[in-house]
């Protein structure tokens, strides 16, 4: 073979995405009712989380032993925090921690939560990864949407393109209401959805991290919570 020709033979040889067990996008409130204590928390939270050995040993079961993960802090904005990683051991996921830390708050104003779930669904699709599974993990402490496309509209887009969405609605101590309700029944009913999407409610305090971990743990072994505060719903039913 002329070695002229091996450059062109390279060029027109297709690249192969990374093949991963799970593509994962953490979409977090940033809003204006998140101070920026609470920013520092939840990715303080996920950060213990994705290092936890729990969760370390979730991710070397699957299939591929590996996931990769994004996180991104919404509002009337997005903004990536932490650019996708492929988590295949304890460097890895280290490496993922530390990035959360370390960038200023990003996103601001008020709630557009349709505009993140569809910036969660560009940013799975435009990856060079392949996940045999791929899941938005929403949170979020009230289901407002104040400007960009409409929940329902979003939602529709993402569940269509066989995306799931997951979602962590974050409550305030002694509460299971949000901006506009009871906020355990709003992201059950508006948001999560897709096959074995569920929800795990979290507070401000202590346990966040706890439910944090929980709800990653589920999420990488493709399981769904067996209780009956943690509502698990599949796609084409709500259940009873």
């Amino acid at each position: 073979m002329r070695h002229w020709l091996l450059p062109l033979l390279l060029l027109a040889t297709p690249l192969h995405a990374q093949e991963v067990d799970l593509e994962l996008v953490l979409l977090a409130d940033a809003s204006g009712s998140i101070d920026q204590a609470e920013i520092d928390f939840q990715r303080q939270g996920y950060a213990q989380a994705i290092t936890h050995p729990d969760v370390l040993y979730a991710i070397a079961s699957t299939l591929t032993g590996s996931i990769a993960v994004t996180y991104v802090e919404w509002a009337a904005n997005q903004a990536v925090v932490a650019d996708w990683t492929v988590i295949a051991g304890p460097e890895d996921a280290q490496a993922f921690a530390e990035s959360l830390l370390a960038p200023p708050r990003l996103a601001s104003g008020r709630n557009a939560i349709g505009a993140a779930l569809l910036e969660g669904k560009r940013l799975i699709e435009d990856n060079q990864i392949t996940g045999l599974r791929r899941v938005i993990d929403f949170s979020g402490d009230s289901a407002n949407n104040w400007s960009g496309p409409s929940i329902e509209e979003a939602r529709a887009q993402v569940l269509a393109a066989g995306i799931t969405i997951n979602a962590l609605p974050i409550l305030r101590p002694g509460s299971s209401t949000g901006g506009s309700g009871d906020l355990v029944a709003l992201y059950q009913d508006r948001i999560i959805g897709g096959p074995g999407a569920f929800l795990v409610p979290a507070d401000t305090g202590a346990k966040f991290t706890e439910a944090v971990r929980r709800k990653l743990i589920l999420e990488i072994a493709g399981s769904q919570p067996d209780t009956k505060q943690t509502t698990a719903r599949r796609a084409g039913f709500t259940p009873p």
